[in-house]
C-alpha cells in the first residue's frame, strides 16, 4: 500500500501546487505570477515529489504516465488500476482543499473555470478542439519521452527529477494558452469535478488525448532506445 499512498500524496501536491498557483496567485493585478509562474509551479511540484517519493512509487502522478511507463516496459500492469485510482483520489482531494481555500475570498467564483482545461470558447485563448487535441497528444508524447529517457539506466544518475520537472514547466509554457495544459487526466479531473458544467463536458478530451500521447511516446522511446550498445 505504501506506493499507492505515495501516489495519492504526490498527485495531491501536483494539483494543489499547480492548479493552486493558477487559481490563487496568477491573476492578482501587478503582482500575479502569470503563465510563467504557473508553468514553474507545475514543474516544481513534480520535481519536489520526484525527490520525495520517487524511491517509493516511481512518482507517476498521472494516469497517462503510468500507462506510458507500462507500455515502455518500466511498470507492472498489475499496478496500473490501483495507481490510477490513487492518483484520482489525490487529485480530487486537492481540488476540494483548493476550493475551500479559494472560496475564503468573497470575490471567488467558479465561473473563472477553477483552473480547468478547455477548448473552443473555454480555451484560454480561443483555440479549437482540434488544436487542443493535437497539442495535448504531442505534449504528452514528449513528456513520456523525457521521462523514459531521463530514467533510463544509461542516463546520468540522480538528475531525472530535474529534467522531468523542467520538461513539465516547458510544456506548460507552450500549451497553457491552448488548453490551460492538462497532459494529465487526474489533474484535469481533480478540478473539473468542482467547476462542473462545461469542464466536465469537455473532460473527455483531457483523458483521451494524453493517453494517446503517452502511448505514442512510449512506442517512440522503445524504438529510439532499443539499441543498448
Amino acid at each position: 500500500m505504501n506506493k499507492y499512498i505515495a501516489e495519492s500524496f504526490g498527485t495531491f501536491w501536483l494539483v494543489l501546487g499547480g492548479c493552486g498557483s493558477a487559481v490563487l496567485a496568477a491573476g492578482i493585478p501587478d503582482v500575479g505570477i502569470g503563465y510563467l509562474g504557473v508553468s514553474l509551479a507545475f514543474g516544481l511540484t513534480v520535481l519536489t515529489m520526484a525527490f520525495a517519493i520517487g524511491h517509493i512509487s516511481g512518482c507517476h502522478l498521472n494516469p497517462a504516465v503510468s500507462i506510458g511507463l507500462m507500455l515502455g516496459g518500466r511498470f507492472d500492469k498489475k499496478d496500473l488500476v490501483p495507481y490510477i485510482i490513487a492518483q484520482l483520489v489525490g487529485a480530487i482531494v486537492a481540488g476540494g482543499v483548493l476550493y475551500i481555500i479559494a472560496s475564503g475570498n468573497k470575490e471567488f467564483s467558479l465561473s473563472g473555470g477553477f483552473a480547468s482545461n478547455g477548448y473552443g470558447e473555454y480555451s484560454p485563448n480561443g483555440y479549437s478542439m482540434l488544436a487542443g487535441f493535437v497539442c495535448e497528444v504531442v505534449m504528452t508524447m514528449m513528456f513520456l519521452i523525457i521521462i523514459l529517457g531521463a530514467t533510463d539506466e544509461r542516463a546520468p544518475a540522480g538528475l531525472a527529477p530535474i529534467a522531468i520537472g523542467l520538461g513539465l514547466a516547458l510544456i506548460h509554457l507552450v500549451s497553457i494558452p491552448v488548453t490551460n495544459t492538462s497532459v494529465n487526466p487526474a489533474r484535469s479531473t481533480g478540478v473539473a469535478l468542482f467547476a462542473g458544467g462545461w469542464a466536465i463536458k469537455q473532460l473527455w478530451l483531457f483523458w483521451v488525448a494524453p493517453i494517446i500521447g503517452a502511448v505514442l511516446g512510449a512506442l517512440a522511446y522503445r524504438v529510439m532506445g532499443a539499441n543498448k550498445s
